[in-house]
């Protein structure tokens, strides 16, 4: 399939992976008062992207290099040291259990849609669910994306979930909410690229398992369960993004205790 084509579907909200049931955090604010409308929307957009909206851009670049590098015989062992950088990076323990029950929705739709060898070796490795970028970049990369467009998918759906669920909340004009969204282009498409420049800045680029705009394993590198190949996915990964967002995590954990509520995070 065409990464392009690719692209769309996995960005789609209409795709049965249960991004529908989000809030991204906009349910809590609203309840607080901290989003009343579309000016405190377009805020809080921003800051989520500039935020987690990196960081999960960055994990699912991350992600889809490495299932485009192929099934290595350590690749259960990589997809669990990735998803555990993914931990790392999600200080909130309710939004970690929502990021992987994202993740676990869109790993078994993936792996019906685009069955491949690196998203059977990822749910070995991850049984209860990784998270819902470094499915996102797995899927992306079986589906024949590049990493870059697994990074502009996960930035995407970073705003796009609150918005969407902040027309349900507030009742604000869909045109005027997705104005905020057509102002984010340009944010979006720097985030991607500097999700994949954190990335490839990581190490010297003659030691790089990929670049972040390619596929496939290149000719001349170690072979994949080479111990040396290990360490230098590592080495890469040391580089990712960790822009924390309290405010976030704050928001969270207070709708999981919430008891009335639309969405499940």
């Amino acid at each position: 399939m065409n990464g392009d084509a690719a692209l769309l579907l996995l960005a789609d909200s209409r795709l049965p992976a249960g991004g529908h049931a989000h809030s991204g955090g906009v349910e809590e604010a609203v309840r607080r008062g901290a989003v009343t409308g579309a000016g405190d929307l377009a805020r809080f957009l921003r800051g989520r992207l500039a935020t987690a909206g990196l960081v999960t851009a960055a994990l699912a670049a991350a992600a889809c290099e490495l299932a485009a590098a192929g099934d290595p015989a350590d690749g259960v062992s990589l997809w669990r040291r990735l998803d555990a950088e993914a931990d790392a990076r999600t200080a909130s323990p309710a939004q970690r259990e929502a990021a992987r029950l994202q993740g676990r929705l869109l790993l078994r739709t993936a792996r019906r849609m685009w069955p491949s060898a690196a998203l059977d070796t990822l749910a070995r490795a991850v049984p209860e669910g990784p998270h819902h970028p470094v499915a996102l970049g797995a899927a992306a990369a079986s589906a024949g994306c590049a990493p870059r467009q697994a990074a502009l998918a996960a930035a995407y759906t970073s705003v796009t979930g609150p918005a969407t669920a902040a027309v349900r909340l507030l009742g604000l004009d869909p045109v005027t909410v997705h104005r905020l969204l057509a102002d984010l282009a340009t944010a979006l498409d720097d985030t991607a690229r500097a999700a994949c420049a954190s990335l490839d800045d990581a190490i010297p680029e003659d030691d790089e398992p990929e670049e972040c705009g390619h596929q496939g394993h290149q000719p001349g590198r170690p072979p994949a369960g080479h111990a040396a190949w290990q360490a230098r996915w590592h080495a890469r990964w040391h580089a990712l993004p960790g822009h924390s967002a309290p405010a976030l995590d704050l928001l969270a954990e207070g709708h999981l205790t919430n008891p009335m509520k639309l969405f499940v995070s």
